[in-house]
């Protein structure tokens, strides 16, 4: 069984797409979906059931879809064991700075030392872009926060945001409070000003960085407070407390993302111990996704917020 089919098979299970499909895959919709007729045809049944909104399988393609997967990490695993391909493996990681500082240190030793083959470039960016990328198959696994609904995104858990100010500082003593923040597009800023928002309370955006160091200086030296996870508080800072007056940001959720088409023991390795390694940090609670609220709820991202109160 020709295992390129096998590949592009198991990436439109995966994406529920054929345009998602082949941006992981570097090829385009119309030569994926040629693909999966090949399949079919070989198959004698069909495979996925298209419709305008979605493709999903059939009941044969879910019958496929485990045997599919088995073949594809047997093949990756004997190429490896066999010399068949003398290129390292190379996992392209995305992933914010501050989740790589909470998590990476005690992964990678563990990695390597079970996997010394494997090559990892590390990308680090906001959510939304490290998504971007990872959609138009740049990057092969997407350590996120979840902005929206994606076809590729598993819920690992979630964390409570918080607010964050110089451990000598006091909110009280601001009319107006000064922020630092990430730039548009960030769900922290946009949880901080919707949830300032309905506080109806005086704010001001007075520090922008996309950088977690270009915030935290200004943080640390008292000049603006800004918002967090509790594993990211910087060195002489502190979380404002529930009777300092400040409202509610709520959680978000974390994701992890995977290409359908990297396939391999390595690569399932490093995703397996990166999830233990997120859901392993206490901060990071577990979801019981039966009782996620729908959009609007408390989990949902928040709506655009009016900046009448930013000066």
């Amino acid at each position: 069984m020709d295992t390129d089919l096998l590949r592009a098979f198991v990436a439109v299970a995966e994406c529920e797409g054929f345009s998602a499909a082949g941006k992981i895959l570097c090829r385009t919709q119309s030569a994926v979906s040629l693909q999966i007729k090949r399949l079919e045809d070989r198959m004698g049944e069909s495979l996925f059931e298209r419709t305008s909104r979605s493709v999903l399988l059939t009941p044969s393609g879910e019958r496929l879809l485990p045997y599919a997967r088995q073949i594809l990490k047997l093949q990756d695993d004997a190429q490896r064991m066999m010399g068949a391909d003398n290129r390292r493996e190379l996992i392209r990681l995305g992933i914010s700075e501050e989740q790589a500082s909470a998590y990476l240190p005690s992964l990678l030793p563990r990695f390597a030392d079970s996997h010394s083959h494997v090559h990892i470039e590390i990308y680090c960016d906001i959510s939304a872009n490290l998504i971007a990328r990872f959609q138009e198959g740049l990057l092969d696994i997407v350590l996120a926060v979840r902005h929206g609904p994606t076809h590729t995104g598993e819920l690992l858990g979630r964390e409570p945001m918080v607010w964050v100010i110089a451990d000598d500082t006091d909110p009280a003593d601001w009319q107006r409070l000064p922020l630092a923040l990430n730039p548009e597009g960030c769900i922290f800023r946009a949880h901080a000003l919707a949830a300032l928002g309905r506080d109806e309370r005086q704010w001001d955006v007075r520090y922008i960085s996309q950088s977690p160091t270009g915030i935290n200086v200004a943080v640390q030296s008292g000049l603006a407070m800004t918002v967090k996870t509790p594993r990211s508080v910087p060195a002489g800072c502190r979380i404002i407390g529930d009777d300092e007056g400040l409202p509610d940001l709520g959680y978000i959720e974390i994701e992890l993302h995977r290409s359908p088409g990297h396939m391999s023991e390595a690569f399932d390795s490093f995703c397996t111990d990166l999830a233990a390694t997120v859901t392993g940090m206490q901060s990071v609670e577990s979801v019981d996704l039966e009782i996620l609220p729908k959009r609007g709820g408390r989990f949902a991202p928040p709506p655009p917020t009016s900046c009448g109160h930013q000066s």
